[in-house]
């Protein structure tokens, strides 16, 4: 009976860490979702407004301002 005794007594306490470990592997991979997803954000800033007229320059030259 000692191994079993202790289970309901420890049962909340290891459910809580269970929990917890869960929700640090969410935030970690949300994390990490966040980054890679992060890049791509700022080459959307580069776009050429809309009354702006594309012409040969923009599109063989996009560095240049």
């Amino acid at each position: 009976m000692g191994i079993h005794y202790d289970y309901k007594s420890t049962r909340g306490a290891k459910a809580m860490e269970k929990q917890a470990k869960r929700q640090k592997k969410l935030a970690d991979k949300k994390a990490k979702r966040e980054a890679k997803q992060g890049s791509p954000k700022n080459e959307e800033n580069k776009s050429i407004p809309l009354d702006q007229v594309i012409t040969l320059d923009h599109l063989t030259n996009p560095d240049k301002k």
